[in-house]
């Protein structure tokens, strides 16, 4: 079961390369918000009422309701729904993600501490790889915040990745630091917006008090 949310969660990085809406963005995020739900919850050796309250108020509550509700709030509010024209081709996006994988893959083989799990390393791996070249690769400013929120999504796979009990410290420092991150830029796209109705990275050296 555990392989199968793991697999669905490589599917949703390959759509993320090849989608331009910024709607499936957000449905994206929400889906990969509820597999690792459904990931954590699996591997939780004890189940006990705080492990659950954690994993629910930092996964599916937050990764999967909170954060896809502010992208669309924002895409609402900006008006921008649609990457930039000169954002990198679907199928050159496509190429690199795959490449992602197989990069991945082959990092995956260099460690062999028998503690950590090979499928949560490839995929953790993928994520923060293809997290970045959503970030390289386009313009617009929610695009790069999707990738940073991917690449969150990243660091949660890793900190499972070593074993089956989850840190909570961890967990807990990864769950203010998404709450900080999406407050900072959702407030920051909207006042930029203002100025820059393109929401466009390459303008922001124009912007001025």
């Amino acid at each position: 079961m555990i392989n199968f949310f793991v697999l669905l969660f490589a599917f949703s990085l390959i759509f993320l390369s090849i989608t331009e809406r910024f709607r499936s963005y957000a449905n994206l995020m929400c889906l990969q918000g509820i597999l690792l739900f459904a990931i954590s919850f699996f591997l939780l050796k004890e189940i006990n009422w705080l492990n659950l309250l954690f994993i629910t108020a930092e996964t599916l509550i937050f990764k999967a309701i909170a954060i896809p509700f502010l992208l669309y709030r924002i895409i609402n509010r900006t008006g921008v729904s649609k990457v930039h024209k000169s954002a990198l081709p679907i199928f050159y996006q496509l190429i690199l993600t795959i490449v992602a994988f197989f990069v991945s893959i082959g990092i995956s083989f260099m460690f062999k501490d028998p503690d950590i799990t090979p499928a949560f390393l490839i995929i953790s791996i993928s994520a923060m790889l293809c997290g970045l070249l959503l970030i390289i690769s386009h313009k617009r400013i929610f695009s790069h915040m999707v990738g940073f929120l991917v690449l969150e999504n990243a660091v949660f796979l890793f900190s499972i990745a070593a074993g089956t009990e989850m840190p909570i410290l961890i967990n807990t420092g990864i769950l203010i630091d998404l709450i900080i991150t999406t407050l900072i830029l959702s407030v920051f796209l909207t006042k930029v917006n203002k100025h820059n109705p393109n929401l466009e990275s390459d303008r922001l050296t124009q912007l001025k008090d």
